[in-house]
């Protein structure tokens, strides 16, 4: 648990620190001209790089997720254990002539 809440305090600060850095040589390109356009590049290559995985992650799950059972074929499948439920109730109740609960 200690270790979960300084990963988590670790995470906080440096993103912080990251936003406040960014947004420093974003919104004061005379400081740091060429970083500017760096940082530019660079958030635009991380955000394709990001959005293109999730898509390939749903295509490739879309491609590997077997196709679900039709409903008819679940139909069938309830009815027959409902038969089987219903005999296995009325089976005991007619051999003994007395119903059991």
């Amino acid at each position: 648990m200690a270790r979960d809440k300084t990963t988590g305090a670790a995470l906080l600060i440096i993103s912080v620190l990251v936003i406040v850095v960014y947004n420093f040589v974003m919104w004061y390109p005379s400081l740091a001209n060429m970083a500017s356009y760096f940082l530019l590049k660079l958030t635009d290559s991380i955000l394709i790089v990001v959005v293109l995985a999730i898509l390939a992650w749903i295509g490739y799950t879309l491609l590997t997720t077997p196709p679900p059972k039709p409903i008819e074929e679940i139909e069938k499948e309830l009815e027959s254990e409902l038969k089987n439920i219903t005999a296995q109730k009325q089976a005991p109740s007619s051999e003994g002539g007395k119903d059991q609960k």
